[in-house]
């Protein structure tokens, strides 16, 4: 999975369109293999970007867990530590 995209599920308060569309642009970058396409393959691009984050918003929507909405805060403090620990900054 590419590193920029992160888990959505779960929070609270739940993910914004804004970061499922953001979500979506890493995907089909990661993909395609590039980040800003040809004139020719810009249509296709953001079509494929646009339908991702319809799917992936309908998916987030549908996921049922039984375990307690995750704090953004505290899982970036997380994230934070890991990085720490893993690039001794």
């Amino acid at each position: 999975m590419c590193r920029n995209i992160r888990p959505l599920s779960n929070f609270e308060p739940p993910a914004t369109s804004e970061e499922v569309h953001a979500a979506a642009l890493q995907y089909v970058r990661k993909i395609s293999g590039t980040t800003k396409p040809s004139r020719a393959n810009t249509e296709a691009f953001d079509r494929a970007v646009d339908e991702i984050a319809e799917i992936s918003a309908r998916l987030l929507d549908a996921l049922v867990t039984t375990a307690p909405p995750k704090d953004r805060e505290v899982e970036a403090a997380k994230a934070r530590e890991r990085a720490a620990l893993r690039y001794g900054t």
